[in-house]
């Protein structure tokens, strides 16, 4: 199928690269989601007659790009859905912020509040009212010019988490104007990507880790990456 890009599939689990700009699931806007369009896939390449099951296991940010994982079965879905909610599952996220970072390693911890009417969140120092506790860590990989690659671990999953975190100690994401960059990107992206996925797989044990190739962009390609 034309522009999805597979790390991985067997009969349980199915691993994307997500481009920057797609939608992992319907919203509002009705713009196709890579959710069907991996219907679409399976549909085709199985030709089944019948629906596709494909579970969603987790989400990007439209604007974001990176490792997505799917779940072909029931058993799949539900034991990986486990593993998220038990904090089983490793992410790691690589961000282009603007600034020189001189920071080598940090945790972040801060109180996030979603306001949904303008689909943004706002960092708190100390609890606020709804608010939820998010922890990030972040450890810088290298400066070029004026921005800086930094590689991100979550212990918890918010709202625009890594947005918002990075956003409120001073190093918004590049294209990021919701949280703070200076100007958008052409493509309307931002230079955030999940980098990887590591888990034991739900159903034969073993351990995976998918690596998502960066996007072809000219700013992420300036960095000595892979």
């Amino acid at each position: 199928m034309e522009n999805l890009s597979i790390l991985y599939e067997d009969n349980h689990l199915l691993v994307i690269n997500k481009s920057p700009g797609i939608l992992v699931q319907s919203d509002k806007t009705k713009d196709i989601s890579l959710l069907e369009i991996c219907k679409k896939y399976i549909k085709k390449k199985y030709d089944k007659k019948s629906n596709v099951f494909l579970g969603l296991v987790h989400r990007i940010d439209r604007p974001a790009s990176g490792t997505i994982l799917f779940a072909k079965s029931s058993k799949s879905l539900s034991r990986l859905n486990n593993k998220f909610k038990l904090r089983k599952v490793k992410k790691t996220y690589w961000a282009i912020v603007h600034g020189l970072v001189n920071i080598k390693e940090k945790k972040l911890t801060h109180w996030l509040l979603k306001k949904p009417k303008q689909n943004k969140s706002f960092a708190y120092k100390k609890e606020v009212n709804l608010s939820k506790k998010s922890i990030l860590h972040f450890k810088k990989i290298h400066s070029f010019k004026s921005y800086t690659l930094l590689e991100i671990n979550l212990e918890t999953g918010r709202h625009h988490q890594i947005r918002t975190q990075l956003s409120s100690i001073g190093y918004p994401i590049k294209g990021d104007l919701k949280y703070g960059a200076s100007r958008s990107n052409k493509n309307k992206s931002i230079h955030l990507h999940c980098r990887s996925i590591e888990l034991f797989h739900p159903v034969n044990k073993k351990l995976y880790k998918w690596t998502a190739p960066l996007p072809k962009d000219a700013l992420w390609n300036a960095f000595p990456c892979d």
